[in-house]
């Protein structure tokens, strides 16, 4: 028997099976709730299976739900390559520009959109800010065209280009015993109280290998979810904390905070702009992809630490 499944319900199937909820999904087509429902049980009598199952309040996908959502989220991508070639070939100019930022890149990343923005006026861009975790996230269900990251992972086939450093440093406030003093041990750290980022978050994942490899353990009883909060808290006195250069702009400035001089510091990390291996990129992500490789050293300087 034909499955006749229209466009519209494998885009509402998508919605559902990421959020596994039917609130959400209809907050995110702009549906009803019983709208969106209603296609989903279509969709089931049309496939002849269950796609769905509900225990209390929580949705889950059946074995058959599973399978479908592996061919639907291949379905969707190359209809959006289709659009995309057929846009191209119209000489469509405007496209559209899906990033997905590392918290800490958000930093810089405005600058070169804003730049980008004024060579392409018609282009629509769509910016995400969130953690690596939700990054990587993002580019195995191919929601994003380009990442900006700190290190990829090597087990994802992902095409990734290094475009700028990203030096670690150690910031205390002015105040601090140790503001102004030279080549500072790494072992005399270890009185220091440090606030870190939230698991998940890069930074934090290259703080804790570097002091492994050094065969230490910081004492970090605060877990903060951004690099304001660190900033303020270090401010405030609660401790030290490790961050990007690229967030000390106007602390620096204003010497609210100072950076500490401790021996194998910084640590060296680097920025990348990646996007999954055999991913069809428009016009568009592959000019922004050429504009951060070619422009960035000469759009964004670092502050002097």
């Amino acid at each position: 028997m034909a499955m006749n499944i229209t466009f519209r319900q494998l885009q509402i199937f998508e919605s559902v099976a990421r959020h596994l909820s039917y609130t959400r999904a209809s907050e995110e087509l702009h549906l009803t709730q019983p709208a969106v429902s209603m296609q989903i049980k279509q969709l089931e009598q049309s496939v002849g299976l269950p796609l769905f199952e509900q225990l209390g309040k929580k949705v889950f996908l059946t074995d058959a739900g599973y399978e479908f959502n592996r061919y639907s989220s291949a379905i969707t991508t190359q209809l959006n390559e289709l659009k995309q070639v057929v846009d191209e070939m119209k000489g469509l100019k405007r496209g559209r520009l899906t990033i997905a930022v590392a918290s800490t890149a958000n930093y810089f990343v405005p600058r070169l959109l804003a730049a980008f923005c004024q060579q392409h006026g018609e282009v629509t861009v769509s910016l995400e800010v969130t953690n690596r975790e939700q990054l990587l996230k993002g580019l195995v269900e191919n929601r994003t065209d380009l990442v900006i990251m700190g290190q990829p992972p090597q087990d994802m086939e992902l095409v990734a280009e290094r475009f700028m450093d990203n030096p670690l440093v150690i910031i205390a406030p002015p105040g601090h015993a140790l503001a102004g003093a030279q080549q500072i041990p790494l072992k005399r750290l270890l009185e220091e109280i440090f606030l870190v980022r939230e698991e998940g978050s890069g930074t934090r994942s290259a703080v804790e290998r570097f002091f492994a490899a050094n065969q230490l353990a910081l004492s970090t009883p605060m877990e903060m979810s951004s690099n304001e909060a660190i900033k303020q808290g270090v401010e405030a006195g609660l401790g030290l904390g490790i961050v990007s250069l690229h967030t000390l702009s106007m602390e620096l400035a204003l010497e609210r905070l100072v950076i500490l001089d401790v021996v194998k510091f910084p640590i060296m990390r680097y920025w990348h702009i990646v996007h999954r291996s055999g991913k069809r990129l428009s016009l568009v992500a592959q000019g922004f992809q050429k504009f951060v490789k070619e422009e960035s050293r000469q759009i964004l300087k670092l502050p002097a630490a």
